[in-house]
């Protein structure tokens, strides 16, 4: 009997990587986004604790048949499973989250921009990768694209985005995860399902002490429908499915090509600003544009210059 049409779209989908990362980027900068509408009212260790904690809630029926198979594999490599959790996970989050109490999500958007120089640094010191030329062209090119959205067209407004605490915060939580992201293809050979909802429990079991914490010498956690609305939204979407996602485009292509999708996400935000903002949209978000897919283009056509493999073992 032929698979049913969803079966085939679903299966278009897990082999496609560039729509897998483009997904990713999008839901990643509503997560952005949110985090900073929520700021001030919403304790950000509490915010991830939570939202970890739902999403693996959310997958254990799907993956519990992995996760029996692959129990064996876990106990033998929980110590590597713990330090992904950590750097991919826990610190990644909560970091960003309480970054985002101090600064704005545009900033937030814009460091994110410098992702693709990360992971290619963590891959050059831990694996000795070099990026190409044409990747490096390509992640200048998107990256400039980021610039021009950014900065509206004006150098001025770029030079006067002035780092302050919760940028610096938000900069440490992504050198943390580029770490994830560069060492994804030493992760132990667990299904997609297991293996994600594995860290996700993991994270969200480090988080909890810190949310504790919080909890009782900084604020609880809002009781209220907004609030409900956010874990929800991040749990399912900027969680459990961007990082189904972000995994399987790792996988397919390597942490250097998948890099540059990163900069899709300062192009999603402000595409967000302008679609629930009602911002006009002006002649820099189509010429950034343009830049972004440029180099985005540029860089996933390039050829690897003399790397090993970068797709993670399975």
């Amino acid at each position: 009997m032929p698979p049913s049409l969803p079966a085939r779209l679903g299966k278009r989908l897990y082999d496609a990587p560039y729509l897998l990362l483009s997904l990713t980027a999008f839901f990643w900068a509503t997560n952005i986004v949110l985090g900073r509408h929520v700021a001030g009212s919403v304790p950000p260790i509490t915010l991830a604790c939570v939202r970890w904690a739902l999403a693996t809630l959310l997958i254990l029926p799907f993956a519990w048949r992995q996760l029996r198979a692959d129990w064996p594999i876990i106990l033998r490599n929980l110590p590597l499973l713990t330090v992904l959790a950590a750097a991919g996970i826990a610190s990644f989050n909560a970091m960003s989250y309480y970054g985002l109490q101090y600064t704005q999500a545009l900033n937030g958007l814009l460091v994110q921009s410098s992702s693709p120089l990360l992971i290619a640094l963590w891959s050059l010191l831990l694996f000795r990768d070099r990026l190409s030329k044409g990747q490096t062209v390509g992640i200048v090119i998107s990256l400039l694209g980021v610039l021009v959205i950014i900065s509206r067209g004006d150098l001025d407004v770029l030079l006067h985005l002035k780092p302050n605490i919760g940028d610096v915060w938000i900069i440490v939580a992504l050198v943390i995860y580029c770490f994830y992201a560069a060492i994804l293809r030493i992760r132990p050979p667990l299904g997609a399902l297991s293996f994600l909802a594995t860290i996700m429990g993991l994270g969200a079991i480090l988080l909890v002490p810190f949310a504790v914490i919080e909890g009782q010498w900084v604020a609880p956690l809002p009781l209220d429908l907004r609030t409900a609305a956010v874990v929800v939204y991040v749990s399912i979407f900027p969680a459990l499915v961007a990082y189904l996602c972000f995994n399987r485009g790792v996988e397919l292509v390597g942490a250097n090509r998948a890099a540059p999708f990163f900069h899709l996400m300062p192009v999603f935000g402000s595409a967000l600003a302008i679609l629930v903002l009602g911002e006009t949209f002006e002649w820099f978000h189509g010429f950034g544009y343009a830049l972004v897919i440029a180099g985005i283009f540029t860089a996933t056509r390039a050829k690897a210059a003399g790397a090993k493999s970068t797709t993670p073992d399975m």
